[in-house]
């Protein structure tokens, strides 16, 4: 079997079999490819089959030089992937990558938004642009139900349930969840739909998709990220602010007002507590002040 032959096979199984949204996929067949250009540029002709744990051991070896522990765990984790299909449809008997071990990783948590920079950052946004009734209803969105930038650049019109009061979300494995969508972000977004973007032209093919960029197609994760960062710096903010800040920021938010993990998990969408768990980190001068609030000997 040769590399690309079996390259394209493993991503139809992580596709089809395993469910995995395309991002991941296209991230483990990058750690496959690596390796690839890694034995083709020291001329080893080995395939998929033959590899043996040395030379995967070795090109792990070159890599740690220039990558952090955290892009080396990856990597590993995602060629443990790669052999342990190759097992599973019976093409190898052992797996050379067994004794890879990844190097440990703290847990790095994203900056935290306070509910005040929240609205700071929401008040930035200058409506006076085209795009500045866009640019709120996805914010608004963003913090108000919780969701990825890759969930909400593939947002239709319709997943959105204005009765309800719901958005139908589409998840990491194609996975769907309903998440509630607030009063704030439903007005920003009826403001949007009905006032502006009826106004511009809209390629075939995104007709349903409810954030559109200028040219009238739908917004990548990166533009989201430029959206973001920019308007928080508009509004002074001196953290590092992503979409995910706004996801973590809705979580931790969400328990510091009484939600439980099992709730918050249902509308983050994952799949362990524990990953809820990382996402819900709360710092200690509010742990203290639960304690001194509810605790009888404090």
């Amino acid at each position: 079997m040769e590399w690309k032959k079996a390259l394209e096979d493993f991503g139809h199984y992580l596709s089809i079999e395993r469910g995995l949204s395309d991002n991941t996929i296209t991230n483990y067949q990058l750690d496959v490819q690596a390796l690839m250009r890694f034995l083709e540029h020291r001329q080893q002709a080995v395939s998929p089959i033959t590899i043996q744990a040395e030379e995967i051991q070795q090109f792990i070896y070159e890599e740690a030089k220039e990558k952090s522990a955290y892009s080396q765990s990856r990597r590993i984790s995602g060629l443990k992937s790669f052999f342990k299909y190759l097992i599973f449809e019976k093409y190898r008997e052992d797996l050379p990558t067994q004794w890879l071990e990844a190097p440990k990783i703290g847990r790095k948590l994203p900056d935290t938004l306070s509910i005040q920079e929240v609205e700071l950052i929401l008040d930035a946004v200058d409506l006076s642009k085209k795009e500045g009734h866009r640019n709120k209803a996805l914010l608004e969105t963003l913090y108000g139900s919780g969701l990825r930038a890759s969930e909400l650049i593939n947002l239709q019109k319709s997943d959105i349930y204005k009765k309800e009061k719901l958005l139908r979300v589409t998840g990491k494995g194609n996975k769907q969840r309903l998440v509630p969508l607030g009063d704030y972000a439903l007005q920003q977004i009826n403001i949007y739909l009905d006032e502006f973007q009826k106004q511009q032209p809209i390629q075939k093919g995104y007709e349903n998709f409810v954030f559109l960029n200028r040219r009238g197609k739908a917004l990548t994760r990166n533009m989201i990220f430029i959206i973001v960062k920019q308007t928080a710096e508009i509004a002074g903010i001196q953290k590092t602010v992503s979409p995910h800040t706004f996801r973590h920021s809705f979580a931790t938010h969400l328990l510091e007002n009484g939600a439980d993990l099992r709730t918050i998990q249902l509308l983050l969408g994952h799949e362990s507590i524990t990953t809820t768990e990382i996402y819900t980190h709360i710092d200690t001068r509010y742990l203290r002040k639960v304690m001194e609030q509810f605790h009888p000997r404090l």
